[in-house]
């Protein structure tokens, strides 16, 4: 067992065990059926890279760890350990001389995208990047039919808004009509750039 501490102090626990043979090769099996969303940007990212179009990196989780055993010599296991801060959005870097920051998420729903995948202090990081002229947005994809969107932060912290007036969701038409579609390809996985260079360059 570990156990995790977010800022606020709230515990979270986490089982830390080995997996079987078998459940490795169901892993396996499994794993390559769909991409994920981050695996789909990481590898895009990497291709920005080696291809020398932007430097876009996941941004690190910052943990303290703060009880660490060793059961043998060439294995340590993480009894417990601290978030240090609130994590802000998934990726950050440079794209054409601007500074580009952005959040990944999906969803199982088929016709709208819950609100409660975004948290407050996201959103006001998001605004801080807004104010500085910043590139900051969101890819959405609903896993369902493998459709993913760019969709500027700025429409997110409106709908976000308005959840004060009852809204729980922002409809998948309300993405289609002001976000804009990802082609899906193989080198990048998702060239999220291209859309990037229509909508801010």
């Amino acid at each position: 067992m570990g156990t995790f501490h977010y800022p606020n102090g709230k515990k979270v626990t986490s089982i830390v065990k080995k997996q079987s043979s078998s459940s490795i090769k169901k892993d396996i099996s499994y794993s390559n059926r769909g991409m994920s969303l981050e695996d789909d940007i990481n590898q895009s990212n990497e291709y920005y890279l080696l291809t020398n179009q932007a430097i876009i990196h996941k941004k690190p989780t910052p943990v303290q760890i703060v009880n660490v055993e060793y059961p043998k010599r060439s294995a340590a296991v993480i009894r417990e350990a601290y978030f240090k801060l609130a994590s802000t959005t998934d990726y950050n870097g440079v794209y054409k001389g601007r500074y580009i920051d952005f959040e990944a998420k999906e969803t199982k729903n088929k016709i709208s995208f819950p609100l409660k995948n975004f948290h407050e202090h996201q959103l006001l990081h998001m605004q801080h990047i807004l104010n500085h002229d910043g590139i900051s947005f969101v890819i959405l994809r609903f896993s369902a039919t493998d459709e993913s969107y760019l969709f500027d932060s700025s429409h997110l912290i409106t709908f976000w808004n308005e959840q004060r007036e009852g809204r729980k969701s922002i409809p998948k038409a309300e993405i289609e009509e002001k976000g804009h579609s990802i082609n899906i390809g193989y080198q990048p996985r998702l060239n999220y750039l291209q859309v990037v260079d229509s909508v801010y360059f």
